[in-house]
């Protein structure tokens, strides 16, 4: 039996869910929508329908294999017909105990993945194993200068996932930098980077982005040809040593893939994994051609 959608059922509190989703949220309400509903969250980001995680179902708790048919509907109803220009199909779920594999929806197309949620407050943050070699320099950087965005959108082209169409790519990167950099302009966070003091390269960057004292990460990465340095660390550890000093934040967290090595890093500058949360999305055809 498909889930109901009763007139009177009480809207679900988005402070029920886990701390990836809700920490989402910081990013969709600052300039898109977000409405509960009995059965699940609505997420809407008008201004970039490249989006997948912008424009979306989140569930609290996993959907059954066999309801492919209702959640495609739902969000068609939802999502889909709102924002024509997307294509994609993605719903994320929390999930407190192991769950029915989602095998129609795999053979749908789906790609099913969770993502590893990590949290740490002042009293646990550690300084990175090696300090910050002297020709290389951690900045705040300013969004709003002219060619900063696209400085830091060709890094993160730079470090492109697999499997993602590399135009597409980078509009959908550039439309999420000008988010940030209006984030910033209202005070909300801000992007940081590490310069090569030489050659004035961005050779790393992240954002660090708030609600009220709780902090999120967004796209830590470092270009590929300037890894094993140990920028990474210590660019995580500056940023958060900002974080809880100058924007005065109790918690900064963290989400990655749950294989990546990257997760070590986090912890070894103490960062404590706080579970998983969980997305199953459906790329358009355009998307899915490698770059």
């Amino acid at each position: 039996m498909c889930p109901s959608l009763e007139s009177d059922a009480v809207p679900l509190s988005p402070a029920s869910f886990s701390l990836g989703w809700q920490t989402e949220l910081i990013f969709i309400r600052f300039d898109g929508l977000v409405q509960a509903r009995p059965d699940c969250l609505v997420l809407r980001t008008p201004d970039n329908p490249l989006f997948y995680w912008g424009n979306c179902l989140v569930l609290p708790q996993p959907p059954r294999d066999a309801d492919l048919a209702h959640w495609l509907a739902r969000f068609e109803d939802e999502v889909g017909r709102h924002m024509p220009q997307s294509g994609h199909v993605a719903i994320g779920f929390d999930a407190r105990a192991p769950h029915e594999p989602l095998l129609s929806w795999q053979a749908a197309g789906f790609e099913i993945f969770a993502t590893a949620q990590l949290s740490a407050g002042a009293a646990q943050l550690r300084p990175p194993s090696r300090p910050l070699a002297s020709d290389f320099e951690f900045q705040m950087l300013d969004l709003g200068r002219p060619g900063r965005q696209v400085e830091v959108v060709d890094l993160q082209c730079a470090s492109r996932p697999p499997g993602f169409e590399g135009d597409r790519y980078r509009e959908f990167r550039l439309r999420q930098m000008r988010r940030y950099a209006a984030m910033q302009a209202a005070g909300r966070g801000h992007w940081f980077g590490i310069r090569h003091r030489a050659s004035g390269a961005l050779v790393a960057d992240c954002g660090l982005f708030h609600a009220g004292r709780l902090g999120r990460f967004q796209f830590v990465g470092t270009h590929p040809d300037w890894r094993r340095r140990g920028l990474c660390s210590a660019l995580i550890a500056a940023t958060s040593l900002h974080g809880v000093e100058r924007m005065g934040l109790e918690r900064l967290v963290i989400c990655a893939d749950p294989e990546d090595v990257a997760i070590g890093l986090y912890e070894r500058l103490g960062y404590r994994r706080e579970g998983r949360f969980w997305g199953a999305q459906r790329r358009p055809l355009r998307d899915q051609r490698p770059g």
